[in-house]
Formats: C-alpha cells, structure tokens, sequence
C-alpha cells in the first residue's frame, strides 16, 4: 500500500480525554476516532487490525468445525422476554421502538435468538451436537464508558452457541473451545490465562476467562507460583487457616473507640493487630437483613456472597435500616448480644439483638455470615453494637449461640494458600478478552427448545456459550506491546508487516526506480508492505513508522544503493544493520511471519 494513497491520521500529542495506553496510542496512530460516548469509527489502519484479529479466530473457530452465520444486531423483546432478560439485563439494554411502536433492543448477546433458530430449525438428536457462532457487532450501554475501545459501548465480537443432548457431548466441546481460545491467544502473540471464573448474567456452573496480563487491566487474576493453578480473584477459593482456633484466653469487654468507625482506626487505638479484628457489613437480600463478618484486613467478596441463599441479589443496609436491626450506626456494629432464633419454615437459624439499653420495638431476626478465617480466629475485636464502643476478646465458639453460616466469602490476598495445595497466590491485573461457559439449560427451557432423542422422546439440550472481544483484543495487545515511541505490533497482527522508507526519494530517480522494484518484490512475495512516498523528511517518516509499530522497517539511501545493501531494522531491535540487497529475501523470509 503507498502512503501517498492510504490516509494516515497520525499526530504527536497525546489526547487529553484518553485515559489509558492503549486509548492513547490508538487515538494518536489513528487507528480510531471518537463518534459519541463509547462509540468509535475505525479507520482504514485500524480495520486492517481488526481484520487480522478476525481472520484468527475465524479460522480457529472452523477448524472445531464451528459453523459461521450472522444473525441480526436489532432483536425483538419478546425473544428477550421469554429468556426473562428483558427486565434483568437492566440499562444496559438499549431499547427502541419502530414506527408501529413495536420495542427493540440492540443485541448485547445473542442466546435468545440462536435459541430461536435451532427451536424452528433442529429437531433430532441426529442433528446434534452442532455450535454456530458469528462475528458481529454488538451494543451495551455502559453507564461510564471507557478505556477507548476496552469499555466502549458499540464492538465488535465473536459469539458461538453449542446444543448439545448430554454433558458428555457439552464437556468435549467446551475442551475443544478451550484449546481453540488457547492457539487463538497464541498465535495473537499475546501474553495471557486461562482462569476460572464467575459466570455472571450469561448463566451456568463452568467458566473459564481468558485474560491478557497487563498493568491496566480492570480484573484482578489470582495464580499460583508452584502450579497452574490460576482463577479470577472473584471466584479464587480464599482457604481457612489450617491451624484450629486458639481457646479463648481474654474475657469479652466493651472499650470506648469515639469517633473511630473503621478496623484501622480501632486496631491502631487499641494498639492490636489489624488481624485480630473483625469488620461488619450490612446487607439486605430477598432473605432480609443479614451481617457479614470478615477479618479486618480482608474484603469481602462480593459474587462469593450472593451465592449465599437470600443474598443472591443483596445490596449495602441503608442507616435506617441498620438502626433498626442493631441499634447502632454503621462503624460500631459487630456479633455482640446477640440471640439465636430458629427459623424452621427456611431451615436456617436468625438472630436478633439483645441490650440493656432500650431497644425499638420493632427489631426483627437476621442472618448472620462468617468468614472461614473469622471462624478460626480468637480473642478478637469487634462493633459492640453501641455507637462509640468495640468489644475486645470476643470469640464465635463463646460470645454467640451457635446457627451463624460459615463460608468462604473474602477476596483472596498475595500469599494466601493455592487452592490446589501448591504454594501461593499471587495477583495480577488482567484484560478479559474471551470468556467460555456452559450454560446447561438455561435458556433452552425458558425458550422451550425441544428436540427427539434415539427413543423418540423429547429432550431439552444442554448449551455452551463462547465469547472474544474481537475489539477488545486489539487494545489489549497494545497495552503489552508498546514502547515510549508508539505500538510494537506482532506480525500476526500488525496492519503491515514491513515499512519501505526510501530518504529523500524525490532527489534520485535511480532511488526512486529501487524502491519502486523492491516494493513490487516485497508485495509479489506475500508481505504487507507500507509504501512510504509521501516525500516526507527522514525524521517524520521514521516516528509515524515507530508510532505505527509496524514490526520491520527497511530503509533505502544513496549511501546503501552505493554499497548494495538496504538498512534493516525491528521494531523492537536497539539497532539498525545492513542487509546486502542480493541477501535479502533469505533474511526477510526468516524473520517476517507472513501467515501466523
């Protein structure tokens, strides 16, 4: 491609408004440009890229024998309210009406409507299993929109669909996706995890994340240094000690803490350490009020916690609400005075507050959750339930009727245990940019897809759902690959796979007539060859070509014709070296990987 006819938007300040690297050097090479709120258009330069991420996973995904289709980007709600989602998807959703006032939404994801197709389409076990999946573009209207094309609100993504009649057909397709998104990430060039993960909105018991390692990254990944063990911070096992819990040698008592609502405060006050002591939060569920305990330099880990029966959809207590259940405000509230009640009608135990100060008569029983390291901790301090008071030496197995549920429901932090037992955890930032599920029969029984098995009966099929971010994997290889000096592209995916620079061109026709030959040889052999003829001086070429990241550069000059040679340089090589012109096809064909 000559420059002169490809337009390049290159320029040389950083965008004010771009907030990571990726966004940054995107913006600057003009690979993209900004339309509205999370919404971009791509440019020529930017959808060469685009294209080559694409064509990967394509050819990855035909080789499990997935079976490529395009299915619409606007969908009819009753699809969507037939899955149920119409409601749960919440605003992400962006709905809009016809002229016959008939409501739509922009496709986030597509499960409602291959559930539709294979319901009209496949109707015997002999048509099964089969996965279909698409590139297309996609729309969720993100409340804060960000990281350029990271958290944009219109991308572009490759979705796939499995049907399956039994976990045995489901399990060897989602091995098979599994090693598919393995050599897609590898031959992207891409420094990445697989790590198990929460399934979120999409559904099902078994997922697995794939996430590119990067400082910028918004999820947190936790991985053994011993084993391979790797898993999204979300949905990392955080192990109880192993050591049993201390008797209790410290009697329960109340110490003033005015003013002092957090763990930090109260430990530094008290002069104990941070681990001896115990933070209470607040929640509110379809189970009703409920108190979580964790260690107070712990967090706790929100999807952990709603899978907690009658927290599956909690939010925090509002004061009001704490007032009412402990007679305090948040800061001081802890496990103190309280009184067990047995809740036969749900087979859990309740709890209700008991005080000598006068209590509103109006407290009702809640749930109480332990964290497995707060069950195995003594002598520990806590809210006493009254405002500008903690209690020192409590301990679960003395201080509090039995019926209180433990479970793991912390983050995981550096140095905790592997779950698989060898070594320790350490965490790392990562991009997700693939996520694989098994869905079972979520929306193939809301959907009521039906097919007939050897006996002639019928069956609901079991679902796989796997999913990249066909845009999102562009930023993230930028945010890996860049030096002070712009993007470092792989081969694989680099818009061009070499620079042609001739210096000062427009002053010998003798350069002029070599460069023209040598771009002629370098296309005619397979390569993607940028041109560059706009007569630019020496040193704008040589920064829009770094800037670019296109991966070889080659340089042409009076000098080099002179000697026979051409002036060969990596993109990320520290040094240039000569190359004899009759040398170099054996030297690019070493070093130029035309088909990934």
């Amino acid at each position: 491609m000559r420059a002169s006819r490809f337009p390049l938007f290159t320029v040389k300040e950083t965008p004010a408004d771009a907030d990571t690297l990726s966004h940054q050097l995107m913006l600057r090479a003009g690979m993209i440009r900004k339309l509205a709120a999370g919404i971009y258009t791509w440019t020529p330069l930017g959808t060469r890229v685009l294209h080559k991420v694409a064509n990967i996973v394509r050819e990855e995904m035909n080789r499990t024998g997935a079976l490529e289709m395009l299915m619409p980007v606007v969908l009819p709600k009753e699809l969507w309210e037939e899955s149920g989602r119409w409601d749960k998807y919440g605003d992400l959703l962006l709905r809009i009406q016809d002229r016959k006032k008939a409501w739509y939404c922009f496709g986030p994801t597509h499960e409602e409507v291959i559930c539709d197709l294979v319901r009209h389409e496949i109707k015997s076990y002999r048509q099964l299993p089969v996965t279909f999946y698409q590139i297309q573009t996609k729309f969720r209207d993100e409340i804060r929109p960000r990281f350029g094309v990271m958290r944009a609100r219109e991308f572009l993504m490759k979705d796939a669909y499995s049907f399956h009649l039994d976990q045995a057909s489901l399990d060897e397709t989602y091995r098979s996706m599994y090693q598919a998104y393995t050599r897609i990430f590898t031959r992207l060039g891409l420094n990445f995890r697989a790590v198990s993960a929460d399934s979120g909105d999409i559904g099902g018991d078994v997922s697995h994340e794939f996430q590119v390692l990067a400082e910028s990254g918004e999820d947190a990944i936790a991985f053994s240094d011993q084993s391979g063990y790797a898993a999204n911070v979300e949905l990392a096992e955080a192990l109880a000690p192993a050591e049993e819990r201390p008797n209790a040698s410290e009697n329960c008592r109340e110490e003033p803490t005015p003013d002092m609502t957090s763990c930090e405060e109260v430990a530094a006050y008290l002069k104990v350490p941070l681990t001896r002591t115990v933070k209470a939060i607040a929640v509110v569920g379809s189970g009703g009020f409920a108190l979580v305990l964790v260690r107070g330099d712990h967090e706790v880990n929100e999807t952990k916690l709603r899978k907690i029966a009658g927290l599956e959809d909690h939010r925090l207590a509002k004061e009001e609400e704490i007032e009412r259940h402990l007679g305090c405000r948040a800061g001081y509230i802890g496990p103190t005075n309280l009184r067990a009640f047995p809740d036969f009608k749900n087979n859990r135990t309740l709890y209700n507050i008991t005080t000598s100060t006068p209590a509103p008569a109006n407290f009702t029983p809640f749930m109480v959750i332990v964290d497995k390291t707060v069950d195995k901790i003594s002598d520990f301090v806590c809210g006493a339930n009254k405002n500008g008071y903690h209690c020192r030496g409590f301990n679960l197995d003395r201080d509090i009727d039995k019926g209180y549920v433990v479970a793991d429901i912390r983050k995981v932090v550096e140095g905790d245990p592997s779950p698989d037992g060898k070594g320790r955890l350490k965490i790392a930032r990562g991009i997700e940019v693939g996520h694989i599920f098994q869905n079972g029969r979520k929306y193939t029984e809301s959907m009521h897809v039906v097919v007939l098995d050897a006996q002639g009966k019928m069956q609901v099929p079991l679902t796989g759902c796997y999913g990249i971010g066909v845009s999102r994997v562009v930023a993230a290889a930028i945010e890996q690959n860049h030096d002070e000096h712009g993007i470092c592209w792989t081969d694989s995916i680099a818009p061009f796979h070499i620079v042609l620079l001739p210096l000062n061109m427009h002053k010998s026709e003798k350069l002029q007539c070599e460069a023209e030959a040598l771009y002629k040889e370098l296309t005619g052999a397979g390569y993607d060859v940028l041109f560059d003829d706009r007569l630019l001086r020496p040193g704008s070429m040589f920064a829009d070509a770094e800037l670019l990241g296109i991966p070889h550069r080659l340089v042409l000059s009076e000098r080099g014709l002179d000697a026979g040679t051409l002036e060969y340089k990596g993109r990320r090589d520290a040094d240039n070296r000569d190359v004899p012109r009759r040398e170099l096809p054996a030297f690019l064909k070493e070093r130029v990987r035309i088909s990934p």
